[in-house]
């Protein structure tokens, strides 16, 4: 495997850890809406991404126009606040597990996509891998649905793995356009632009803040609140400014192909979070599609070795 392939796989399985931090938040902050949850985080991401910036702004900002910045609205929205608001809503009435396995998905999709870049791997190439991701999450799909309980807690765990479904596809066309953006635009580098999207996020997250807290309530004291912004700023940091960073780097040392498979570390290392969490071991069924994952991402990787066969003229 070369240097360059390495490192990209490094910075995703990196990226992957951190954001792996995001399925526990909801479940560490306590009784908080799924809307506060994201504005919280994505305020702080905002914050700490202005003051990174500050300091070289104009130079950071003298290559980014009108069309970046509604590009930089589009990610914003696609892969931080309204992927997360669903994610939160996934977690807590789906479970962590089930709603990580979900967005194990995503390489799928991603990959999927990428089949129709120049260049890329063919999709009987890919073949393989893809099926022991879907077999993967299959499996924890019935595990979640043969959980037992009334009618209304089966109706909204379906709830839940509909939340994560969606938010599975609001990050694959987050991933895919982000990718494409980081391309096209190779003069900014991917670390100011992981930056330039936590500050249009943060703007979005202000205008999320009015109707995620106005509701004022005296059901939280002093210490939820502490701990809140606590979770809050932990994930923000992160999972936000380290991870998407990491992340970015990753989107131009791999292929889109490739790219697509490394987010499967996001969803591993939420199992591990999760499982350490609920102090339990995964059940028997979830360590089956756990392993179809790791599976499915080494035999990717593998077959990046070999480069894709250009089309004939």
């Amino acid at each position: 495997m070369d240097t360059r392939l390495s490192r990209g796989i490094a910075c995703g399985a990196a990226a992957g850890a951190l954001w792996g931090l995001v399925f526990l938040a909801p479940q560490v902050a306590g009784d908080f809406g799924a809307l506060q949850l994201a504005a919280g985080r994505y305020l702080v991401y905002g914050a700490v991404a202005v003051l990174l910036l500050a300091p070289r702004w104009p130079a950071a900002t003298a290559a980014v126009g009108r069309a970046e910045w509604w590009a930089l609205v589009r990610l914003s929205l696609l892969g931080n606040i309204v992927y997360y608001v669903l994610l939160a809503l996934a977690v807590r009435w789906a479970g962590g597990a089930a709603a990580s396995l979900i967005i194990g998905l995503l390489p799928v999709a991603v990959t999927l996509v990428g089949t129709r870049e120049a260049g890329a791997l063919q999709l009987r190439a890919l073949a393989g891998p893809l099926a022991l991701c879907v077999a993967g999450v299959g499996l924890v799909g019935a595990e979640a649905l043969a959980m037992g309980g009334d009618a209304a807690d089966r109706t909204r765990r379906m709830a839940g793995l509909l939340c994560a479904f969606a938010a599975m596809a609001s990050w694959a066309a987050y991933s895919v356009v982000n990718s494409r953006w980081l391309a096209r635009r190779p003069d900014i580098s991917a670390h100011d632009w992981s930056l330039l999207t936590g500050v249009v996020t943060g703007a979005c997250a202000v205008v999320l803040a009015v109707p995620a807290f106005a509701p004022t309530s005296g059901s939280h004291g002093s210490a939820d609140w502490l701990r809140f912004w606590a979770v809050a700023a932990t994930v923000a940091v992160l999972a936000s400014v380290v991870g998407n960073g990491l992340w970015n780097r990753a989107s131009r040392l791999l292929p889109l192909t490739l790219t697509g498979q490394m987010i499967v570390f996001e969803t591993l290392f939420a199992l591990l979070y999760g499982f350490a969490w609920e102090q339990r071991w995964p059940s028997v069924r979830e360590a089956l599609a756990i392993v179809c994952l790791i599976g499915g991402v080494w035999w990717c990787a593998r077959a990046h070795r070999v480069p894709a066969t250009p089309p004939a003229a």
